[in-house]
Order: C-alpha cells, then structure tokens, then sequence
C-alpha cells in the first residue's frame, strides 16, 4: 500500500511538470502510470491510480497545472484520466506475466500507452467534436517523442529498481516482515455468534 501512495504522489507531482500545448497538456505524469504497472503489477498499479484519481476527483490540486475537482473529468483530458486506470492495470498485467524479460517489460510499456491513448483520443473527440484526423493531431501526435522517452526510461528504472524493491521486501527488517506479514495474511474466519 505504502508503495501504491508513492506512486500516486509521483503522479501528482508529474503533473505539476508539464507544457500546456492546446486542449490536452504534455505531463509527466504519463512516466509514473506505466511506471505503476511495471513496479508494483496490475492490482496495486491500479489501486495507485485510482488513488491518485480520487485525491484528483475530491478537490486537490493534483491534476495538470495544479487542478483538481471532478468536473476535471469531464474536459478534454478526462478520457487520458480514466485512461490512467486501464493503463497502469493493462501494464502491470503484461509484465507480471512476462517472467520480467525486457521484450515483455517493452510490450507491457506499449500496450499500456495505447490504451492510454484510446481512451483519451475517444473522450477528447466526444467533448470537443473535432473531426477525428484534428482530434488525432491534437490528442496523439504531439505525445509520440515524449511518450517513446517516458516509455524507455519507464523500462529501464523498472528493471533497475526492482531488484531493490526484492531485497527491501526479502531482508530481515522490521519493515519486510510487517509488509510480508500483512500481504500473507490469511482472511480471518467469519465469528459465529453461538
């Protein structure tokens, strides 16, 4: 859980980092929702985003220049907003399946983009009613350099940071056992009221 909040926090703070080019800004953010995925897999990738999103949808200003609120979702980038979910779900399945070879790590960084994309290219042509070669001008050409960058750092600081995330998680400390102890848990039987 304790990484999951990180990489909503990175989120945010990725999109405090960004150029605004037209209907839908250049974000960092971009970096840590495939980052998510490839680092913690599909479940608490997507509970990451998810939590970004809420603090988002609640008023906090975390969202592209320091905005927030849920009408957010409703504007041009709402549909890249949602995309976050699928994506960082779709990522992180690829890569838990991949047995982490770099062409999987590669395929998940893809497949996760594309999505990101569909839903933010289909979203920003329902609200704004361009023709669908502007929305495609103007929702997914200027990303494609910056996306491929933010995909190939995304591999290469997954596969240099997960086999620290592996030692942290086998050592001794205090830490480890707790995060171990708690993600092994077995549910608690039901109480029967005799």
């Amino acid at each position: 859980m304790v990484l999951a909040a990180l990489m909503a926090a990175l989120t945010a703070v990725g999109a405090y980092i960004y150029v605004p080019i037209g209907p839908v800004p250049i974000v960092l953010s971009t970096l840590f929702v495939i980052l998510s995925g490839l680092l913690l897999g599909s479940r608490w990738g997507l509970i990451s985003m998810a939590l970004y999103l809420l603090v988002g949808a609640i008023g906090i200003p975390v969202f592209a220049g320091g905005k927030g609120g849920f009408a957010y979702f409703l504007g041009p980038t709402g549909g890249y907003l949602f995309g976050y979910l699928i994506s960082a779900w779709i990522t992180g399945l690829l890569s838990e399946r991949s047995n982490r070879l770099f062409v999987w790590d590669v395929t998940a960084v893809v497949s996760g983009s594309l999505i990101l994309y569909g839903c933010g290219v289909l979203w920003l042509k329902v609200v704004t009613q361009m023709s669908w070669p502007k929305t495609l001008l103007v929702g997914v050409i200027p990303f494609l350099v910056g996306d491929a960058i933010k995909a190939s750092v995304a591999v290469i600081l997954a596969r240099s940071v997960r086999p620290m995330l592996s030692r942290l998680f086998q050592s001794p400390s205090p830490l480890s056992r707790s995060l171990r102890k708690n993600d092994d848990r077995d549910p608690q039987p039901p109480l029967s009221v005799s």
